[in-house]
């Protein structure tokens, strides 16, 4: 005879709004719900693993006596609400992750006597815009113009997100939860979060935005470390939440891609938006958001411009090849100097090869395969 367990009727409804459905929607993956909560019936192990497995929650929860009270791991803000921001469980879940990864890095490189970054929060909020992007550029080794040696500016993004992870910022490319491609991380609920520490930085790009705006996130979130405050943000049309700190980062991110001064000499309102993108190697619709922050395009105009430049965009990917290598993939999300030092790890036994796999949501030939033939 199976063994039936009692659980707090709170702690299964807390379980079901936590994973954003509502009882009719998992119903359909746990048939018995409705009776568990009535109290008709009483759920198997097995039963409660499976609903634990569909509602994306530890195990162990569901003995509690309460709903235990959750908050956002760092501060999240939305460009169109004041404050922080209850976030989704993917994006939550995706923060843990990201920060699991980067308590065990971060004791790693302590005990292998690595230096702290001193770049990490050299500044404070009421610095000096300009000086924040000098020392930036100083320390990423990039010139005012660097951005002009490149053909196109796919590939000076490519050559920004190098020289930040040379310098010790790891970098995740994602847009799902670990591995698990049902569980999507929407952009209009996270475009990018960043962690910080002072031996590694994580940053999270999510990459299913479009390829533009993912530029100005990333320039955004080294803007976050440099001033040491780690935060989560939606970004919508580009646009920071009203926040001071956001608000700043987002100045710095934009002084940064297209400096203020040398727009101003280049502007040319007959040659337009896709004369400086050219010019400045960033997308067309990073100059928009430029222009608009020196007033020389208005917001309407602006929102005008990002949507239908980013329905171009979107409309170009879906039309394209959306076929992707998993193990290329794969190393995109977890980052190959993470992955490097995971493998060495397990090479000097500091760590057990499920710890490897747990800190990598890979396991057995699936792993093994990543290290030799993407990484070594």
């Amino acid at each position: 005879m199976k063994m039936e367990i009692n659980v707090n009727t709170d702690i299964l409804v807390w379980a079901i709004e936590r994973a954003g459905y509502n009882l009719e929607e998992i119903s359909l993956k746990v048939p018995n719900i409705f009776s568990w909560i009535s109290g008709d019936k009483k759920p198997t192990l097995k039963q409660l693993e499976k609903f634990a497995q569909k509602t994306y929650l530890p195990f162990g929860y569901l003995f509690l006596d309460n709903p235990p009270i959750e908050k956002n791991p760092i501060p999240f803000f939305r460009t169109e609400q004041v404050g922080e921001h209850k976030i989704s469980l993917n994006v939550y879940d995706s923060i843990l992750i990201a920060q699991e990864r980067q308590e065990w890095l971060a004791n790693y490189l302590k005990e292998n006597e690595y230096l702290p970054l001193d770049f990490v929060g050299r500044f404070k909020s009421h610095s000096d815009i300009k000086e924040i992007v000098k020392d930036i550029r100083t320390t990423l080794n990039l010139s005012d113009s660097w951005a002009s040696e490149f053909p196109n500016w796919e590939k000076a993004r490519e050559y920004l997100t190098q020289v930040i992870e040379e310098v010790g910022v790891i970098i995740s490319s994602s847009s799902i939860v670990g591995n698990n491609v049902y569980r999507k991380i929407k952009v209009n609920e996270c475009r990018g979060f960043v962690l910080i520490d002072n031996y590694v930085p994580f940053m999270f790009i999510n990459s299913s935005d479009s390829k533009s705006a993912q530029l100005f996130t990333i320039a955004h979130e080294i803007a976050h470390i440099w001033i040491g405050e780690s935060a989560g943000f939606d970004f919508r049309n580009l646009q920071p939440a009203n926040n001071h700190i956001e608000l700043l980062c987002n100045k710095i991110a934009a002084e940064l891609l297209v400096p203020s001064d040398l727009l101003k000499k280049k502007w040319d309102a007959e040659k337009g938006i896709e004369y400086l993108a050219r010019e400045f190697k960033v997308s067309q619709i990073v100059i928009a958001r430029r222009l608009l922050d020196l007033n020389k395009l208005n917001k309407n105009d602006f929102f005008k411009f990002y949507n239908n430049y980013i329905n171009l965009e979107v409309r170009s990917k879906e039309t394209g090849n959306n076929g992707g290598d998993f193990y290329s993939t794969a190393k995109k999300r977890l980052n190959k100097r993470f992955l490097y030092f995971v493998n060495q790890a397990v090479n000097e036994s500091k760590l057990l090869i499920r710890d490897a796999y747990r800190l990598t949501g890979l396991r057995g030939g699936a792993y093994n395969k990543l290290i030799k033939e993407h990484l070594l």
